[in-house]
């Protein structure tokens, strides 16, 4: 089986310079895989947040109710838990700590029947650089319309 891409954060590459990647498992309710499954996830306004070194959440990912279910329904917005080692948790902690960088989630996607995130220690850009990456698709766009 391959992967199949449930959502994309596509801000994220507009809004911050990302360092490197790292795949993470998260702990899901029944109902809440099945609306993952349905492709029903937004990660606009989700970040990680590693709490005192030791556990890392995703907080803000809004993963829609699963009608079907709806008796035994999820909050849409509740933290989940991500699922990493022990290792990768220091190093995203010290990532943050030490040199001001924030994590965010890049994508979300399934494999072999399990759902993971895609996590990407990041940098936020300035207007200057936002403005600069605006021109410079622009700038191809064009190109591509004469070559094409």
């Amino acid at each position: 089986m391959g992967e199949k891409n449930v959502a994309t954060n596509r801000k994220a590459r507009f809004e911050y310079f990302i360092s490197e990647t790292y795949e993470a498992g998260i702990a899901l309710q029944g109902s809440e895989i099945k609306s993952v499954r349905a492709g029903q996830v937004s990660l606009g306004e989700a970040y990680v947040q590693i709490k005192e070194g030791k556990e890392a959440w995703l907080i803000n990912a809004h993963i829609a109710i699963y009608e079907p279910g709806a008796r035994y329904s999820h909050n849409p917005l509740r933290p989940r838990r991500l699922l990493l080692n022990k290792r990768e948790i220091r190093t995203l902690w010290n990532e943050v700590r030490l040199k001001g960088m924030t994590i965010i989630p890049t994508r979300m996607y399934l494999t072999g029947g399990l759902a993971k995130l895609e996590i990407g220690v990041a940098k936020g850009k300035k207007l200057y650089d936002k403005r600069e990456a605006i021109a410079k698709r622009d700038a191809e766009r064009t190109q591509s319309r004469r070559e094409g």
